[in-house]
C-alpha cells in the first residue's frame, strides 16, 4: 500500500513541477493569450439605444492601432430595399487615418464563415471620391447596383493612432426623381491599443 501511495505522490509532484515550470516565476502562464478576429460582436451594448440605429456587418484584418488593415464594409441583401445609385460612408472626426481613393473599391462580397474568408468576389465599376477632410467616402457605381446580392466597400488603410470605437454610417441614394439619401445602417468598429 505504501509503495502505491509513494508512486501516486511522485506522479503528483511531477505534475505540479511541470505546471510550475509552465507558469514561470511570476505565476502567470507564459503562453500567449487568444486573439479575437476583427469582426463585430454577437452582443452589443449601447448607452443610448435608438430604434433607428441599424447594425451592419464588417470584417477587418487588424484591429491594432497604426497597423495596416483591410476593411470590408458589407451590405447584405436584407440591409437594403432598393438599388443603389450613390453610396456614402461617413467616418467620425476622431478616426484619424488617410484614406486614398485608389485603395477603395466597390464589389460583390462573399461573407466569411468558419470555413471561408470574407473577400471581394467581383469588382463593381464605380467612381470613388474622398471628401477634402477625409471623413466621407462617396461611391458612384457606373450603373445602379440591384438588390439581391451582398455588396461591400473594400478599403485598405493604416488604422488611426487613437484606439477606440468608431461609428461609420452608411447612406445610400436610390434611383428616382428625387435625389434623397437614406440611412442604411452603421458599422461600429473597434481599434485596440495593442494585441494584449
Amino acid at each position: 500500500m505504501s509503495l502505491l501511495r509513494n508512486t501516486a505522490l511522485g506522479a503528483a509532484a511531477t505534475c505540479l513541477a511541470g505546471a510550475a515550470a509552465l507558469l514561470g516565476p511570476s505565476g502567470n502562464a507564459s503562453l500567449p493569450g487568444a486573439r479575437a478576429q476583427g469582426t463585430p460582436s454577437i452582443m452589443e451594448f449601447r448607452w443610448d439605444p435608438n430604434r433607428d440605429y441599424r447594425k451592419l456587418y464588417y470584417f477587418t484584418t487588424s484591429t491594432v492601432r497604426l497597423q495596416r488593415a483591410q476593411y470590408y464594409f458589407i451590405l447584405k441583401p436584407k440591409d437594403r430595399k432598393t438599388a443603389i445609385l450613390k453610396l456614402a460612408l461617413s467616418f467620425p472626426k476622431n478616426f484619424e487615418s488617410t484614406i486614398d481613393p485608389k485603395n477603395v473599391k466597390l464589389c460583390t462580397m462573399a461573407t466569411g464563415s468558419f470555413t471561408r474568408k470574407t473577400r471581394c468576389e467581383k469588382d463593381i465599376p464605380a467612381t470613388i471620391e474622398v471628401a477634402a477632410n477625409g471623413k466621407t467616402i462617396e461611391v458612384f457605381p457606373d450603373t445602379p447596383v440591384p438588390v439581391g446580392k451582398a455588396i461591400g466597400v473594400y478599403m485598405m488603410v493604416f488604422n488611426p493612432r487613437q484606439a477606440g470605437m468608431f461609428q461609420v454610417n452608411a447612406m445610400a441614394q436610390a434611383p428616382g426623381d428625387v435625389p434623397v439619401s437614406g440611412y442604411l445602417g452603421s458599422w461600429l468598429i473597434q481599434v485596440d491599443a495593442t494585441y494584449d
